[in-house]
């Protein structure tokens, strides 16, 4: 912290440098004010958004030849070249994106970050500047509502659902292992770096039925398109470094990040909870490479990583701690093509590849897992009229898993082969402008279960008035059982759920209201009978539950100059009989009620970002085997409050500071109970906790390009 203090003393300090004001005025092609909209000089923080009458003021401290970016979701972006000492107060006509239709869009469901989409909530820049996330995707979705936090895992764990149930997709294609290598109860991160995407949908529920296989949710990320100039970035961190570098030619393109990882130093720094042998240490990369067509693009996408840690974790069934030491290589890669053919047809196909192995030693037992899951796509497209859209296509997903335990004197092996093939078709009608409606049929069949299912899914969207609208949904989703019960038997149905949805979307000019009611009806749940699943359980498909509740959501970047925030709210109710349940419960991972408060004010004096985000959650239940009542026991609510602070040192060069968990808050995710009472009949227990109360991040980004403006505030 006296680090932290004495950068910022410095920085506060400094020599500000003169002010040159930029102003203007936006209308459109009928001279009508537009207001909102996003004028900014490109690379920096210096911008400010239109008023009510159009007009726009800011001041920067960028000197020569500049560009002036004005954009908006719903408008062609306008980037004009303008000289800052020689610059003169002026009109512009902004026009309407091809994209941004004037009929009433259906987005129940879904957060959008990135491109003209009307439900877009999200800023791409938003997904990775969250204080707290430190650069994870899935830790910045973790302040949207529908998400719980659960932070001994790290994963997505949306409406009720477990992680399992969220499905991540790169440019359409499944990815069958998103999240990198733990240990138990220590949280893990997702495996991509956003430096190489650049839109992102997060579904909630109700999603199309181009998707299958996920009971709760669906991750869409899609990597850029085509990069503006050839750049290199520098990363030098306090848990690592890293380097990419994007070349153009002709109509081809190439871009690559690679980064090293130690939490050696950083866990030296902070004190740790737990008792590290090995620091977490990671070697990754990614690559993009970009062809365009005529009539359409084609990528290549891959990243690899190897990452390897050991600790002494306690158990408190023994007395001397229990040596964990896991290594992990994984590897996806995935070939996309995307474009138009015919009369207003579009196709979209793809295949994709993920491989994993993880080598985990248990003192002196060995688990060892492997899996090979591959994924096949073909979708088509066509349009008939503004009014009438229609897609169709096909699935197929392979997965091989083979793991092994081996003990001093035995060895076991477990393992199994899934072929999962799916035809869809939707329809996208657009009755009126203030009435649609999105019908879709997808049938999946699983070799290895036996077993096929018919998913019927319908929305409807009817604008109530010029920036509201009102949504429903209905859908039903199938999924495989998970890993953990395959691997012993395939005698199963899949599981199964039914969303039901309506939604209520606000959206004036620098604002979003979104809120949302929900119910889920589960069955087909896997069951057991026996503490963990193991290869002589029972297994059926009796399990039942659900999870209904109440999410709300508004954004605000107009009320305050220079500020946005967000709020975030969740309330949900959720049963289950499932695993070795006795009864329908609550499960450990959910809480009732979730609040997520999210704000960045740009401070132009500074050339800064500050950040502050405070995610609160009630307490969740567990068992404790002392008392009569099942899962009678609740933990003390959640809370963190996290900063960053992003410094423009010069127009490449950024130094950025994040701290998460500020006030070290010892949150409590749950317990573990000894497997026997002890001599007073009692059954003792140990916390299972936060990792460190913590987490503290420097860096120095830096960026080299053509233009010697751009930068990587969009990738803090």
């Amino acid at each position: 912290m006296k680090t932290i203090l004495t950068i910022c003393s410095l920085l506060c300090c400094l020599v500000f440098q003169a002010q040159t004001k930029i102003s203007g005025k936006l209308v459109d092609q009928k001279g009508k004010p537009q207001e909102g909209v996003n004028v900014f000089i490109e690379g920096t923080y210096d911008g400010a958004p239109s008023a009510a009458d159009g007009t726009f003021s800011f001041e920067t401290d960028a000197k020569g030849s500049q560009v002036l970016v004005i954009s908006s979701l719903l408008l062609e972006t306008i980037r004009e070249t303008i000289v800052i000492e020689t610059y003169k107060s002026r009109s512009f006509t902004v026009k309407s994106s091809a994209n941004a239709l004037n009929d009433v869009v259906i987005s129940v469901g879904s957060f959008q970050a990135g491109g003209n989409s009307k439900a877009s909530v999200l800023k791409p820049l938003d997904i990775v500047t969250t204080a707290g996330s430190p650069g994870n995707i899935i830790g910045a979705l973790q302040t949207l509502p529908g998400a719980q936090i659960v932070g001994e895992s790290g994963r997505l764990f949306v409406r009720g659902g477990e992680s399992d149930e969220t499905q991540t997709y790169i440019d359409g294609i499944r990815v069958a292992q998103p999240y990198g290598a733990s240990a138990n109860n220590l949280p893990t991160r997702g495996r991509f770096s956003p430096f190489l995407f650049s839109g992102m949908s997060f579904t909630t529920g109700g999603y199309s039925a181009e998707f299958g296989d996920a009971l709760s949710s669906v991750l869409l990320l899609n990597t850029i398109d085509e990069p503006d100039q050839e750049k290199t970035d520098i990363s030098l961190m306090t848990v690592g470094l890293g380097v990419g570098n994007t070349q153009k030619w002709g109509k081809g393109s190439f871009s690559f990040n690679t980064s090293y990882i130690n939490l050696e130093p950083y866990q030296k720094a902070i004190q740790q909870n737990v008792d590290w042998i090995k620091p977490y240490q990671s070697m990754s990369g990614e690559m993009v490479f970009r062809r365009q067509f005529k009539n359409g693009l084609f990528k290549f996408y891959t990243a690899y990583d190897y990452a390897n840690f050991e600790l002494n974790q306690k158990d408190i069934n023994y007395e001397d701690p229990i040596r964990v030491a896991i290594q992990n290589n994984n590897l996806y890669l995935n070939a996309s093509y995307k474009g138009n053919f015919g009369a207003n047809w579009t196709i979209q196909t793809g295949i994709g590849y993920g491989y994993s192995l993880t080598k985990t030693d248990l003192d002196s037992n060995a688990v060892k897992d492997q899996e090979n899951a591959a994924h096949l796509k073909l979708k088509l497209g066509k349009k008939f009229s503004n009014k009438v859209r229609m897609i169709f296509g096909g699935d197929y997903f392979t997965t091989d898993f083979d793991g092994s335990y081996r003990q001093p004197s035995n060895e076991f092996k477990t393992g199994y082969s899934s072929g999962i093939g799916a035809l869809y078709a939707e329809t996208d009608i657009v009755l009126t402008s203030d009435f649609a409606v999105k019908a879709g049929l997808r049938g999946m069949h699983s070799d290895l279960l036996g077993t096929s299912v018919l998913e019927p899914r319908a929305s409807l969207a009817y604008r109530t008035n010029k920036n509201g609208q009102l949504s429903l949904a209905y859908g039903d989703f199938n999924q495989l059982p998970k890993q953990d019960y395959l691997k012993y038997t395939s005698a199963f149905e899949p599981e199964k759920t039914a969303h039901y949805i309506l939604n209520y979307t606000y959206n004036p000019n620098g604002r979003t209201l979104r809120a949302e009611l929900y119910y889920k009806d589960y069955s087909n749940l896997v069951k057991y009978n026996t503490d963990l699943p193991q290869y002589n359980s029972i297994y059926t498909n009796n399990g039942s539950g659900y999870a209904k509740g109440f999410d709300l959501f508004w954004r605000d970047n107009k009320t305050v100059k220079n500020l946005e925030y967000w709020l975030s709210y969740s309330y949900i109710d959720s049963k289950r009989d499932y695993k070795n349940y006795p009864d329908k419960v609550t499960p450990n991972f959910v809480a009732n009620h979730t609040l997520s408060v999210v704000g960045k004010y740009w401070i132009n004096d500074l050339r800064s970002q500050l950040s502050v985000t405070n995610s609160f959650a009630t307490g969740r239940p567990y068992n404790n085997p002392n008392e009569m009542t099942f899962m009678n026991g609740k933990t003390t609510s959640y809370n963190s409050l996290s900063l960053s602070w992003a410094y423009l040192m010069s127009p490449q060069k950024i130094l950025y500071l994040s701290v998460s968990n500020v006030m070290g808050k010892d949150n409590v995710f749950g317990y573990q109970y000894a497997n026997s009472p002890d001599v007073g009949g009692q059954f003792q227990r140990q916390a299972i906790g936060q990792a460190a109360d913590r987490f503290f991040f420097i860096g120095f980004f830096w960026t080299i390009s053509q233009d010697k403006k751009s930068n990587q505030l969009e990738n803090l």
